[in-house]
């Protein structure tokens, strides 16, 4: 985690969603950037518009001019946000409305003064990684910030695949397919999946089997710098943070690694992995006093 001390002046709001609580944390938003006499940008791929008086403006020209992008919603609107512009190097912050979350740190009901903190340049940075393939050795167009999926497109049917890790052949295995996860994609689809919970610190990639056809099957966890191979031995299909699906050939080569850009996801300064989980997975019914030594 970075700590960085730098005030922003030119900020974009993006949304997914287009519904009256987006609308109303939108309009608060731009009346804190425009009461801090700060740049705003309007990127026309945002579901929402500020108003005729706002212009549009392309994403390339958010990418080159934003110090920040706050994106209203879930982590679906995240992973969004990520991949238009968190891959460029645009530093992302979160406001949530979604409801099981990990990325969006911010609370509506904590808005005003969270973003006044943040926009005077007291935050942290987390860097996550995102995942990209090569299909019989061409580059895809898609990347994952969660995870990659391989699967067979059909509930209850098994494909078979090869794994290979750096050029290793790893195993061969019968399963409704495999979760290639990065620590950030570890407390989503790989956590219904029963994957482990990987802290962002971790520099790791998770691979997850779905409903292996074997009884000592594990989830296997190896560098972040790995080449992951997968061979599937029938037709299947593959998906990027469940945002895009597209189909696979018997024998094609799918090959995974890390992206060298990475997300620079924006945090409150007392933003705590720890206590994320306490209050997304009621780890706890509350918080222990460090000071009580009593048994």
């Amino acid at each position: 985690m970075v700590k960085i001390n730098s005030k922003i002046s030119s900020v974009a709001i993006y949304t997914s969603k287009k519904n009256k609580r987006t609308q109303e944390i939108l309009n608060q938003l731009v009346e804190i950037t425009e009461n801090l006499n700060l740049n705003f940008l309007n990127p026309e791929s945002s579901a929402l518009k500020i108003s005729s008086k706002t212009p549009e403006v392309t994403d390339n020209i958010v990418i080159k001019n934003a110090d920040l992008i706050i994106a209203i919603g879930g982590d679906g609107t995240l992973l969004s946000c990520s991949r238009k512009f968190g891959i460029h190097g645009v530093p992302i912050l979160g406001i949530n409305l979604g409801n099981l979350g990990f990325l969006n740190d911010v609370a509506p009901d904590d808005l005003t003064n969270s973003i006044l903190n943040i926009l005077d340049g007291h935050f942290t940075v987390d860097k996550r990684f995102f995942l990209e393939t090569k299909i019989n050795h061409k580059k895809q167009k898609d990347i994952a910030l969660n995870e990659v999926v391989i699967h067979s497109g059909s509930i209850a049917q098994l494909i078979e695949y090869d794994l290979f890790i750096d050029n290793n052949f790893v195993y061969r295995q019968k399963a409704d397919g495999l979760i290639v996860s990065t620590p950030t994609g570890s407390t989503a689809y790989a956590l219904s999946g029963n994957g482990p919970i990987i802290h962002p610190e971790v520099n790791a990639i998770c691979l997850l089997p779905m409903f292996p056809h074997s009884l000592n099957t594990r989830p296997l966890m190896v560098n972040e710098d790995s080449s992951i191979l997968v061979v599937p031995s029938k037709k299947s299909f593959i998906s990027y943070d469940s945002h895009k699906m597209s189909g696979l050939k018997k024998g094609e080569e799918i090959l995974i690694q890390k992206t060298k850009q990475e997300l620079n996801l924006v945090h409150p300064l007392d933003h705590d992995f720890y206590s994320a989980c306490r209050t997304k997975l009621g780890w706890s019914l509350g918080v222990p006093n460090k000071n009580d030594t009593s048994n």
